[in-house]
């Protein structure tokens, strides 16, 4: 399987939370993982919005970090590139997403195009998740309530 993990997912490979045993097994079935750059910014952000809520200790936080920093350059890292950042841009108008949703969408849709394989996308955004169906790439979970 190649899979594509939006922030949503690949945060629960570093902090645990619901579905966090589920992720880390899909990522071991995949042959291939990617992400959007935008990733690389994000998850940071994740956890540290999670420290400063008290969600996560300053500790476990940096945990985290340091383990999502060493294993970053296992992922292929998909560029965000202004032909990307177009085909967001109507991806965001035609199915109501927020920009950064939009940037993974277009990622996975390049990202899938590039390679001329499926690509499974897996978020645990609900319009992320109903959009990446629309245009016809595999999703996981296989629903989001």
């Amino acid at each position: 399987m190649i899979l594509y993990l939006d922030t949503s997912a690949l945060t629960k490979k570093y902090i645990e939370e619901a579905y966090s045993a589920d992720v880390v097994a899909l990522l071991e079935q995949s042959d291939l993982v990617g992400a959007s750059l935008l990733a690389r910014v994000e998850l940071p952000a994740a956890v540290a919005k999670a420290v400063r809520m008290h969600w996560l200790s300053a500790a476990d936080g940096e945990r985290a970090l340091k383990a999502f920093r060493a294993e970053w350059p296992s992922l292929l890292a998909v560029q965000v590139t202004e032909s990307l950042v177009i085909r967001a841009d109507n991806l965001a108008w035609e199915h109501g997403l927020r920009a950064y949703d939009a940037v993974h969408l277009s990622a996975a849709l390049i990202w899938q195009e590039a390679l001329g394989e499926p690509v499974t996308v897996a978020t645990f955004d609900k319009q992320l998740w109903q959009a990446a169906n629309a245009v016809g790439l595999a999703t996981w979970p296989p629903s989001l309530e």
